[in-house]
């Protein structure tokens, strides 16, 4: 089966993350995600609907494959670099993508979400980075997320990692809309059937105005994600990390100041 899906309703393209364990993003399902966004493209959707099945959005990358690498490095530049073109896609579609958004959205799921216009969450919905428990640096877009809730709640998110709840993330502005977890999917159905109704014409010129606006160098930010996650991955800090996850124990970082 495959970890993404992608179907067209009308002008509404919907891409579905299908995959198991938490809808992990490993190379594959990035791959096949960017194809997926640039299927709407060529399909000229008006609006496209990034959702997932199970109990979490997505819970980033899959760490064990980080551990099993040969050269970690490398893996991660590759995964990076896919991600970074599909946000940008995402970025860049006359569409306007809603993300809908229940259970669990971290590591790199969480500014996957937030690469669309509109987030909708569920109550129990909660987004976290946790990049820098790894020894990494956050990419997938997280550094974009200034654009959205400033400077130093960046800061904060992607050094303390906090656990935003639904309610949280609507507060800062990173969610548009919760909504009871059993009602999300029809909440969600009004407002894509909404933007399907309107003029295209007139939303992806705002989408392209706001956000370029916004995020005037989006491009350049993601490739700076990539360069520096790269180089943490491969780091002694990033190697004890992985290990430390996966051995289910705190990290003892080579970096850390002594206690």
């Amino acid at each position: 089966m495959s970890p993404v899906t992608y179907t067209l309703d009308g002008r509404v393209a919907r891409i579905r993350l299908t995959g198991e364990r938490g809808n992990p993003l490993t190379q594959s399902t990035v791959d096949i995600l960017h194809s997926a966004v640039r299927q709407a493209r060529r399909d000229k959707a008006h609006v496209v609907v990034l959702s997932a099945e199970g109990k979490a959005f997505s819970v980033g990358g899959d760490v064990s494959v980080f551990a099993g690498a040969e050269d970690v490095g490398v893996l991660v530049d590759d995964l990076a670099e896919a991600l970074h073109r599909t946000v940008n896609e995402l970025h860049r579609l006359d569409a306007i993508v809603v993300s809908v958004v229940q259970g669990t959205a971290a590591g790199a799921g969480f500014p996957l979400a937030a690469a669309a216009d509109l987030v909708l969450a569920a109550e129990s919905a909660r987004f976290t980075l946790a990049y820098t428990k790894l020894g990494f640096s956050p990419d997938g877009g997280s550094s974009l997320l200034t654009a959205t809730v400033g400077l130093h709640q960046a800061m904060r998110l992607a050094l303390l990692n906090p656990v935003l709840s639904a309610a949280e993330a609507h507060q800062l502005g990173l969610v548009a809309e919760v909504h009871p977890d059993d009602e999300l999917a029809a909440a969600a159905e009004r407002v894509v059937q909404r933007l399907a109704a309107g003029s295209n014409a007139a939303q992806s010129a705002t989408k392209r105005l706001l956000r370029d606006a916004a995020l005037p160098a989006s491009e350049a930010a993601l490739r700076r994600e990539t360069m520096s996650v790269r180089a943490c991955a491969a780091g002694p800090d990033g190697l004890e990390g992985v290990a430390a996850f996966l051995e289910k124990r705190p990290p003892q970082f080579p970096s850390a100041s002594p206690a």
